[in-house]
């Protein structure tokens, strides 16, 4: 069955949603995370008696806050989706338990605008969700640093 303008729009919302908060997030957080790395590193370089290894070994342990801080936002983010899915899936499983073999053109098209405006309704309550999201990140972002 082919999505249609409302839900595709509805996909849309959320999709520039949520990339509007991990740039603003990249601005704000992890820009300056990624500032501090590259300079912690470079100074892992200016010891001329550090060896080759020590080196290495300084450089990615400056990097290692920044990659858990991204780690964790991934894992928000992936969490998020799951629960739009299973939003998703939860209004298609109503329909299904409401769907009689006999149903009419009427009513199957009834059916279909009900799971409709159910699917759109979960992508607005999830745009709703990510400003607490954000935060959430945010406030974790500080035990990276």
């Amino acid at each position: 069955m082919a999505e249609s303008i409302a839900v595709q729009a509805c996909k849309k919302r959320v999709d520039e949603a949520v990339t509007a908060m991990v740039n603003q997030l990249d601005q704000e957080t992890f820009r300056p995370m990624q500032r501090d790395m590259y300079l912690k590193s470079a100074k892992c370089c200016e010891n001329p008696t550090a060896s080759m290894a020590e080196v290495q070994s300084c450089i990615e342990r400056c990097s290692q806050p920044l990659q858990s801080a991204q780690n964790y936002m991934q894992s928000e983010l992936n969490d998020f989706l799951d629960r739009l899915q299973r939003c998703g899936m939860q209004c298609q499983d109503n329909i299904k338990d409401r769907l009689q073999p006999s149903a009419t053109p009427a009513q199957l098209d009834k059916l279909k605008d009900e799971l409709e405006d159910c699917v759109i309704k979960c992508g607005e309550k999830h745009i709703g969700l990510l400003g607490s999201m954000k935060q959430r990140i945010k406030s974790n972002m500080a035990q990276y640093r």
